[in-house]
């Protein structure tokens, strides 16, 4: 199957569209990991991640502000497990996404990557299977910005040759969708991947 949507590039994100939430077996190996309470993890976790996904911050100094915070001390060993762990649980994909990846690639239709994710996430991201779909992969980190900023957008048009009328922006957050609807885009909230295959299916059709 293909998919064509001449004339506009799809922006997907990353975390929630194509990849799985994390799974509950991964959620609670952080929460043991870490050796405290699950409520005052994540509220931390959450609370430290902007300033990593900016890219003003390094891995080890967002897991010394989340220990800092959670009041503990982690051996250079536990943080590198405590990482290994994060990051294994952002790589599972959501295979009805990724099928539309693909029949986007095949019908044609210029498809770029737009993620809030720290450095980490760069070569992962540029060396994983399923980068052969995309034409351009940014990363807030590199870019030192965030969604959903307007300038962002702004920057990931110009980078891409188009204005932000020719830009489709899907993201699982509405409030990331309206920074793209601000510049002009075209959004779209996901949900689930058969939302999505109707939405796009409806450009396509247009």
């Amino acid at each position: 199957m293909s998919l064509s949507i001449p004339g506009r590039v799809i922006v997907f994100d990353y975390g929630e569209v194509i990849s799985l939430s994390q799974s509950e077996q991964d959620r609670l190996a952080l929460v043991r990991m870490a050796g405290v309470d699950a409520e005052p993890f994540w509220r931390v976790y959450w609370a430290h991640r902007d300033p990593l996904d900016h890219g003003l911050i390094s891995i080890p100094e967002y897991w010394a502000r989340v220990a800092a915070d959670l009041g503990v001390e982690w051996s250079t060993a536990q943080v590198q497990r405590l990482w290994a762990i994060d990051f294994r649980s952002w790589v599972s994909v959501e295979p009805g996404t990724v099928d539309l990846l693909e029949e986007l690639h095949e019908g044609g239709t210029r498809v770029a990557l737009l993620s809030n994710a720290g450095f980490d996430f760069g070569d992962p991201f540029r060396r994983m299977p399923i980068a052969r779909f995309f034409e351009r992969i940014f990363v807030s980190a590199e870019l030192g910005l965030l969604k959903p900023d307007p300038e962002v957008y702004r920057v990931v048009a110009d980078e891409l040759g188009i204005t932000g009328e020719q830009m489709v922006f899907i993201d699982n957050k509405a409030i990331n969708v309206d920074g793209a609807v601000s510049i002009g885009a075209t959004g779209h909230t996901f949900t689930s991947a058969a939302e999505l295959r109707e939405f796009l299916t409806g450009l396509a059709a247009a």
